[in-house]
């Protein structure tokens, strides 16, 4: 795994060992900022299940000034922590653990928003839905905020949520990529 672009672009990242997250291809992970990006101008990013952090790294290399990165793992904290040393720019990411849901409460609590935000929870137990329409009732999304889901073909995403619509659905190989906007074809 490497960081592709920006900033940090060529710097090597470690997974987290184990077989209990499985971190977003290279391939993957160019592809996603190819549709979102591919470049920042500042904003904060979320990302409830961080993993390894590759996707919140590749973010702040592309221009996001501060990525907050939560897992419940330790292993996946520990590992997040060694990938932001490489970035020699720890000022720039919030790292805690605790349960995604703990979090977005907490989160919701401190007043805190964000531009982006990343769901790639483990295939089996993902519960994105729910837990958008949790970002929206605790206001934690800025109006122009981005929300990519990264899933298996099994997980079969709504189309249509309240309070957002559907940007991009792309598939590549067992991974599906469903990228939504705040707000609805009405506004």
């Amino acid at each position: 795994m490497r960081i592709v672009a920006g900033d940090f672009g060529g710097r090597r990242l470690k997974a987290v060992p184990g077989m209990a997250t499985r971190p977003t291809t290279d391939k993957v992970k160019e592809a996603l900022f190819n549709i979102i990006g591919p470049y920042f101008e500042g904003g904060r990013s979320l990302d409830l299940f961080a993993g390894s952090g590759g996707l919140s790294i590749e973010a702040v290399s592309r221009g996001i000034e501060q990525a907050v990165l939560i897992d419940k793992q330790y292993a996946a904290i520990k590992t997040i922590k060694d990938n932001i040393a490489v970035t020699k720019a720890p000022e720039r990411f919030v790292v805690l653990k605790r349960d995604a849901n703990r979090a977005l409460k907490e989160l919701g609590e401190q007043g805190q928003s964000f531009d982006l935000v990343f769901f790639d929870p483990p295939y089996a137990l993902q519960k994105i839905a729910d837990q958008m329409a949790v970002l929206r009732e605790l206001n934690l999304l800025t109006d122009q905020a981005r929300i990519v889901c990264e899933t298996d073909q099994q997980a079969q995403l709504p189309d249509e949520l309240p309070g957002f619509r559907l940007l991009e659905r792309r598939d590549y190989g067992i991974t599906e990529l469903t990228i939504y906007a705040v707000g609805s074809d009405d506004e």
